[in-house]
């Protein structure tokens, strides 16, 4: 594992946010990119987050100023994407499992907090189930559960139903890093909550040069995850957790609609165990906001702390499922 020097973004761009390390860390085809925030005490517990499907670490850096130092959080760049975008496949969600495996061994620590949000939530729940010595607790950000796939639907047809605008920009190009944040900025899921921290973690994603900047993220990559989290391996891992997880759900869906990934009757015909997997609402946030916007940001920080034992005591955000 190695350091790389001056490069840190986040504390360039949203003033008195906690700064990051910028680390690579040696994975099969190359190096993966990881952020890592570090916490005062050397001997803190330790948290890896995994973001979702076209994202990149620096999403989970709101995460990382609510926990202010008291874990150290750690947040790759999946294969595929933001600086780790140039790594070659073979991608799916058990790759990104075992990169996450090489992570941790390139810590230097034998145990984690496992925490993912979107797709990174069933590569979390992957990684928990292919490396069960690895994970203290275990947090999923609105993703993880997955539902059956009507019959007769062409997986590639339904992962464009449901992610289509975010496969529909890495095919596009951007003039200049104003362009990109104008699009951003337009987006119904930050139309009301445009914040330093959601720029950072946008402009992350940008690679190229001038008139042609266009986002890091593999098409293939994105394609390939997607259809696999449908698959049962990923699918049922969340039924097969070596221990206890909490479900984190947004109120509101990837384009702020009212309807979000999860709803109370949905979760019910997952059949989850309950006594293996809490389920809790976060009102008020969408897809993104659960993770990126301020109150979002803080419940998760708040669960975290609890699963890795420095918060032990209070009652963590959220409104408990029924």
């Amino acid at each position: 594992m190695s350091r790389i020097a001056g490069n840190d973004a986040t504390a360039r761009q949203v003033p008195g946010a906690p700064g990051h390390e910028e680390l690579l860390v040696p994975v099969p085809g190359g190096q993966l990119a990881v952020a890592r925030w570090p916490a005062g005490d050397p001997g803190a517990p330790v948290v890896l987050a995994l973001h979702g499907i076209t994202a990149n670490g620096l999403s989970w850096a709101r995460v990382a100023h609510h926990l202010a130092g008291r874990v150290t959080l750690v947040a790759p760049d999946l294969r595929g994407r933001g600086r780790s975008g140039r790594l070659p496949g073979p991608y799916g969600i058990a790759a990104h499992a075992d990169d996450a495996a090489a992570v941790v061994d390139a810590l230097g620590v034998e145990r984690v907090v496992l925490t993912g949000h979107s797709m990174g939530a069933f590569a979390a729940a992957l990684t928990a189930v292919r490396h069960p010595h690895l994970p203290t607790g275990l947090l999923l950000v609105d993703g993880g559960v997955g539902f059956p796939v009507p019959a007769g639907l062409d997986p590639d047809a339904l992962i464009t139903s449901v992610i289509g605008p975010a496969m529909r920009r890495l095919s596009m190009t951007f003039p200049d890093r104003e362009a990109y944040r104008a699009f951003w900025r337009r987006h119904p899921a930050f139309a009301a909550c445009w914040s330093p921290w959601v720029d950072a973690y946008i402009q992350r994603d940008l690679v190229g040069e001038e008139p042609e900047l266009r986002s890091s993220c593999s098409l293939e990559a994105v394609r390939t995850d997607g259809v696999d989290q449908l698959g049962g391996e990923v699918s049922g891992a969340v039924h097969r957790l070596p221990r206890p997880a909490v479900l984190l759900w947004a109120e509101r869906g990837l384009m702020d609609e009212p309807r979000g990934l999860y709803d109370e009757q949905r979760l019910a015909a997952a059949g989850l165990d309950p006594e293996l997997v809490r389920t809790r609402l976060v009102p008020g946030t969408n897809h993104y906001t659960i993770l990126l916007g301020d109150e979002g940001a803080r419940i998760v920080a708040q669960h975290l702390l609890v699963a890795t034992g420095v918060s032990g005591t209070g009652e963590p955000g959220g409104t408990p499922s029924r």
